[in-house]
């Protein structure tokens, strides 16, 4: 994941992942069978990882605006820390598979699908009138957050994303 993170999933390779973890290439071929497989266990990893981190902490609060913004906050907490060395494993992904058909952007889409739809989901809870609507801009606020914090190194990114979020979410 910390590979595909900086160099994106075609950075990750049997190969390379064999050398850092000092084990045969047979071995780890044995395992994953081909670089698409590998991919797909990566991206299988960070879905894990991101519920961990975002999803089931969320779960902890009454369902309504106190899980969505528990969500929401648990999400800026994951991006800003960042969990992977190269920001947002979704975003770094989603930018490299979005134009190209196969079972990885699959994959990718139907990870990203699932949050949104969670969003959605716990919006319509707290009875927020547009959704979808809520749901796009969390996540296009958090997108430029790491992109500005990422590219731009600026360090108020997260915090501009925050109040943005923040403002638009209903009060508990």
């Amino acid at each position: 994941m910390d590979v595909a993170s900086t160099e994106g999933l075609e950075g990750l390779t049997i190969g390379r992942l064999a050398s850092e973890l000092g084990l045969s290439k047979s071995g780890l071929f044995g395992h994953f069978g081909s670089k698409e497989q590998l991919q797909l266990a990566a991206i299988e990893e960070a879905a894990r990882v991101f519920r961990r981190e975002v999803v089931e902490p969320a779960l902890e609060e009454p369902p309504g605006a106190a899980r969505l913004r528990a969500l929401c906050e648990h999400y800026l907490d994951h991006l800003e820390r960042p969990t992977f060395p190269g920001g947002c494993f979704w975003t770094a992904a989603a930018a490299e598979f979005d134009g190209r058909p196969g079972p990885v952007r699959d994959a990718v889409q139907a990870a990203v699908a699932a949050w949104l739809e969670g969003l959605e989901r716990e919006a319509r809870v707290a009875g927020v009138k547009d959704p979808r609507q809520l749901a796009f801009e969390v996540y296009s606020f958090a997108l430029a957050a790491n992109l500005r914090s990422q590219l731009m190194q600026d360090e108020g990114a997260f915090a501009l994303a925050r109040r943005a979020i923040l403002q638009r979410l209903p009060r508990r």
